[in-house]
C-alpha cells in the first residue's frame, strides 16, 4: 500500500526540473547614477504624463527626488526634509487621489506618516502629517501600501512598533489628507508584528491585502472591503520543508493569465542576535535561504506553490527587496536585493509560478530595500542605492534580456503510475476526503517533479473497478522511493489504506523533449 499518490506541486530550486525549459539570460547594465543626501532604504518610482520620477530615502531626515528620462539617465530634482527633522524614511509609495499625485512617507523614527504633493517637474510640497495614537500602529513605520476600491482610495500602514504592533488603514482625501479607518492589533493567529511588505490583488472583483510579518514568521492575507474595513482570510508560518519565512521580509506579486501570486522573500533572524530582545522568537532554526511563491485563491487564501533555493549558483542571502516588472500575460522579471550577497538575482516568474534564474549582477554594495522598478515603453529599469553610508548614491540599470539559440534536448525521466479501486462501502465523503488529505500534502514531498491525476471515464468496460489514475515524474529511482517511505505519505496510507480494494502500481522510464 505504500504506492498510494499524493497531490503534490513544483517545489524548484535554481537547478530544478521546470527551469531547464528557459532559454534566456538576464543582465544589468548600469546607466548612471546621482548623489543621494543620506545612504539609501527605500525608493519608488513615479509616471506623471510623460515624465518619470525616483524618490529614495535614507538614515537621515530628507527624500531625494531625480527625474528619469527614457533611457534610464537620472537627474536631480532636489531634497526634502522630513517634519520635526525626523526620520528616516520608510515605504515610500506614490500614487494619484481624485486628480492630484502625492507621495506617502513613513517617518519611522518620527512615528508619523506624511503627505507630500508631486507637482508636474517632481518637486514636493508636504501637505499632511499624521502622528501615531493610541489606537493606530504607526510607531516605527516601515511600509506603506495604496489600495483603490470603486471612488475611494486608502493608506495601510505597518511596522517594527514593539509593544502593540498591527495593520492600520486610511482614507486618502482629496487634499492628502488622512483619516483613520481601522486597525487591527496583531494576534497569534495573525502575521502583523513587524510589517516589512505589503502587496495587494483585486481578483474577481474583491480586493486583498498581504501582509508579512518579520517578527512572526509568516505571511497573512486579509479581505479589504470598499469602505475600508478589512477582516484576515488566512495565515501561513515558516516551516522546515517547503518554504522560508524566519524573518519574512520584502513581499510583491503579479498576475500572470489567470493566477495571482505573490513573492515572499525574507531577511533571517540568523543575522541579528538573540539576546538583544530584538527577535521576539529566539527559538528559530536557519534552514536555509529561499524565496517563496504562493498562489492566491479566488477566495483571497494564500496556498503555497514553489520555492527557489539559495545555492552556489544564485544570490540570495539577506534578501531585502523583491521588484516584479510584468513584461506580458505570461511572464514577469524578478528582482531580488540582498544585502549580504551584496548583488540583485535576476529571475523570469512564469505563468505557472516558477521562479527561474536568468543571471545577477554583484553590485559590490549591500541593499537594505532600497530598490524600485520602471518600465518605460519597451524597456525595463531597476533603480537601487545602498545601506552603506559610503556609497551615497542612487544607480540606474537596464535590464538586457538576450535570447539564446535554442536546441532540443532529451532527457530521462521516471513515471510512477497508480491506479486506485475503492470498497463498494466507501462514500462519496470519504473518498473526497481522501483527495482532500492527498492536497494537505502537497508542501510535504519535493521529490516530486511533475503531477498529473483524474477519473476514470472510459466506456470500454475494461477498468476492472479502478477509478482514479495518476502519473507522477521523478528524476530519478532515490526520488521516487524518497517519496514512498516519506513520513506523511505513510500516515496517510495508514489512515486511506482501509478504504482501497485494490492498487495497481506501475513505474517506467521514458524520454522528454526540452529546450535547453
Amino acid at each position: 500500500m505504500k504506492q498510494i499518490i499524493v497531490f503534490v506541486f513544483f517545489l524548484t530550486t535554481c537547478i530544478g526540473f521546470s527551469q531547464t525549459k528557459e532559454n534566456r539570460q538576464t543582465s544589468l547594465v548600469e546607466i548612471n547614477s546621482q548623489k543621494t543626501k543620506n545612504n539609501t532604504v527605500t525608493a519608488v518610482t513615479y509616471q506623471i504624463d510623460q515624465k518619470h520620477y525616483v524618490y529614495s530615502g535614507g538614515d537621515g531626515p530628507f527624500v531625494d527626488a531625480f527625474s528619469m528620462n527614457s533611457k534610464g539617465v537620472l537627474n536631480s530634482v532636489g531634497t526634502y526634509e522630513l517634519s520635526h527633522k525626523k526620520g528616516p524614511a520608510r515605504g515610500m509609495v506614490a500614487d494619484r487621489i481624485q486628480g492630484s499625485d502625492y507621495l506617502f512617507v513613513g517617518n519611522k523614527g518620527g512615528d508619523a506618516v506624511e503627505v507630500f504633493k508631486i507637482e508636474k517637474d517632481g518637486s514636493l510640497q508636504r501637505v499632511f502629517v499624521v502622528k501615531d495614537t493610541a489606537e493606530t500602529h504607526l510607531g516605527v513605520v516601515i511600509t506603506l501600501k495604496v489600495i483603490h476600491i470603486k471612488k475611494s482610495s486608502y493608506l495601510f500602514v505597518g511596522g517594527l512598533e514593539r509593544e502593540t504592533p498591527g495593520l492600520s488603514c486610511f482614507k486618502i482625501h482629496a487634499d492628502g489628507k488622512l483619516t483613520h479607518v481601522q486597525s487591527m492589533k496583531d494576534t497569534d493567529e495573525i502575521h502583523t508584528d513587524g510589517i516589512i511588505g505589503m502587496y495587494a490583488h483585486q481578483i474577481k472583483g474583491k480586493t486583498f491585502l498581504f501582509t508579512g510579518g518579520f517578527q512572526d514568521n509568516g505571511i497573512s492575507s486579509f479581505r479589504v472591503y470598499a469602505n475600508g474595513r478589512f477582516k484576515a482570510i488566512n495565515s501561513i508560518s515558516d516551516n522546515t520543508v517547503d518554504r522560508y519565512l524566519t524573518g519574512t521580509y520584502p513581499v510583491d506579486g503579479v498576475t500572470l493569465g489567470n493566477h495571482h501570486y505573490v513573492v515572499v522573500g525574507h531577511r533571517h533572524h540568523k543575522y541579528y542576535k538573540r539576546a538583544t530582545g530584538w527577535i521576539k522568537n529566539t527559538n528559530f532554526v536557519y534552514h536555509g535561504d529561499g524565496v517563496s511563491v504562493f498562489k492566491v485563491t479566488n477566495k483571497g487564501e494564500l496556498v503555497p506553490h514553489s520555492v527557489l533555493v539559495n545555492n552556489e549558483q544564485t544570490k540570495l542571502a539577506g534578501q531585502t527587496r523583491i521588484e516584479i516588472l510584468k513584461v506580458n500575460n505570461d511572464e514577469a522579471v524578478v528582482a531580488i536585493a540582498t544585502r549580504d550577497d551584496e548583488s540583485i538575482q535576476l529571475c523570469t516568474l512564469n505563468k505557472d509560478g516558477i521562479l527561474i534564474p536568468t543571471g545577477f549582477l554583484e553590485t559590490g554594495y549591500p541593499i537594505y530595500y532600497g530598490m524600485a522598478s520602471q518600465k518605460i515603453g519597451q524597456d525595463l529599469f531597476f533603480l537601487a542605492g545602498s545601506v552603506d553610508n559610503s556609497v551615497k548614491n542612487l544607480f540606474s540599470y537596464k535590464v538586457n534580456v538576450n535570447e539564446k539559440e535554442s536546441k532540443t534536448l532529451e532527457t530521462k525521466v521516471l513515471r510512477h503510475v497508480v491506479n486506485l479501486k475503492y470498497i463498494e462501502t466507501a462514500t462519496t465523503e470519504e473518498i473526497d476526503n481522501a483527495v482532500e488529505g492527498f492536497k494537505a500534502l502537497q508542501n510535504k514531498i519535493p521529490e516530486i517533479l511533475d503531477f498529473e491525476w483524474g477519473i476514470n471515464i472510459s466506456k470500454e468496460g475494461h477498468s476492472k473497478g479502478f477509478t482514479h489514475c495518476f502519473f507522477v515524474t521523478f528524476k530519478d529511482e532515490a526520488s521516487r522511493d524518497i517519496y514512498l517511505n516519506h513520513k506523511d505519505h505513510l500516515a496517510l496510507v495508514a489512515k486511506v489504506g482501509p478504504l482501497l480494494a485494490d492498487v495497481l502500481v506501475m513505474d517506467y522510464w521514458t524520454k522528454i523533449s526540452l529546450k535547453e
